[in-house]
């Protein structure tokens, strides 16, 4: 999202938003094909050993790389002064969703609450809290003007959880209005200090 920001601040063709959804679906990706693995080897064993299912679970990856190098493409430009632009953009759409590919993969944690749940209740459960927290972000990110049309300027907060002081921040400031910034931080800060204490009383009852 950084690295979007200082694109978008240089009036280049990805910016902010663009870098989120593309380490986000890499990072879903990634998880996607760690639960097919999962699955395949445990849960359905027997159905796969019958049928003689194999997967390579790298291939999911492999075509979060193809498909950026199209994305990548789109964004480099030659000039009419055969200046070529856009590269050091492509560049980083391509490291976004590595990044996404290596959080996904387990090295790193995009939601604390999913730690927690997986620690307490299993991985099924922190798997699905994980996948949730991002549906929710994108909801965010995606459907902010939406929110705020049928449900006020303080529904992207809502929506936005303990992102809404970083990464739907933005996205809240262009929508709900400047005035909203501190209100957004505040319920951001608010809800990230909670999530240790209320999930865990929560896994614990």
């Amino acid at each position: 999202g950084m690295i979007g920001l200082e694109r978008a601040r240089k009036h280049r063709p990805a910016g902010f938003r663009t870098y989120m959804l593309v380490c986000m679906g890499a990072a879903l990706t990634m998880l996607l094909s760690q639960y097919e693995s999962y699955m395949l080897h445990h849960v359905w064993a027997e159905k796969a050993a019958e049928i003689g299912i194999r997967t390579d679970v790298s291939r999911f990856g492999a075509q979060v790389i193809n498909g950026i190098g199209f994305l990548g493409a789109g964004t480099i430009l030659v000039t009419g002064q055969q200046k070529v632009k856009g590269l050091t953009t492509a560049a980083g759409l391509w490291a976004s969703a590595c990044m996404g590919l290596a959080v996904g993969a387990g090295f790193g944690y995009y939601s604390l609450s999913s730690v927690f749940i997986t620690q307490y209740k299993g991985a099924e459960l922190g798997t699905i809290a994980l996948v949730s927290n991002v549906l929710r972000e994108l909801t965010a990110l995606l459907a902010a003007p939406w929110l705020v049309r049928y449900f006020g300027r303080l529904a992207p907060i809502a929506v936005g959880g303990a992102t809404s002081m970083d990464t739907t921040l933005p996205v809240i400031t262009r929508y709900s209005g400047k005035e909203f910034v501190v209100v957004a931080m505040v319920h951001g800060m608010t809800v990230d200090f909670c999530v240790p204490f209320l999930v865990t009383f929560f896994c614990t009852i």
